[in-house]
């Protein structure tokens, strides 16, 4: 997927791009998830990390005042996330979860900035 970010600041380019592929990898595992038994809180969790990420693109394309602490809670959630599919075994529940590492990481990084 090609996203034109020459109008988002700079600092917040790879950020949005690492929420972007988080909110597709979580829709993804849920998607597959629907007719699975999960030990855990895959795929529940996917709801509110690609919720998460959404915002925190808005927030992001937007600059608003509000972005450290929306990507604050965006890498918390992420990280739980990442915590409970990565559990699982399966394929799609693997690459969720690698998502959701890199997406904690990007926004950590502006959340702490």
């Amino acid at each position: 997927m090609n996203i034109d970010t020459s109008t988002i600041p700079e600092k917040y380019r790879d950020c949005i791009e690492a929420c972007i592929q988080c909110v597709l990898d979580c829709q993804n595992c849920l998607a597959e998830m629907l007719n699975k038994d999960s030990m855990n809180d895959c795929p529940a969790c996917c709801i509110d990390c690609a919720a998460i990420c959404q915002l925190c693109v808005e927030a992001l394309a937007r600059d608003s005042r509000m972005a450290a602490q929306i990507c604050e809670l965006c890498a918390t959630i992420c990280d739980y996330c990442a915590d409970q599919c990565g559990e699982h075994d399966h394929d799609h529940c693997q690459r969720c979860a690698e998502s959701c590492r890199r997406c904690a990481e990007s926004c950590r990084k502006i959340a702490t900035a």
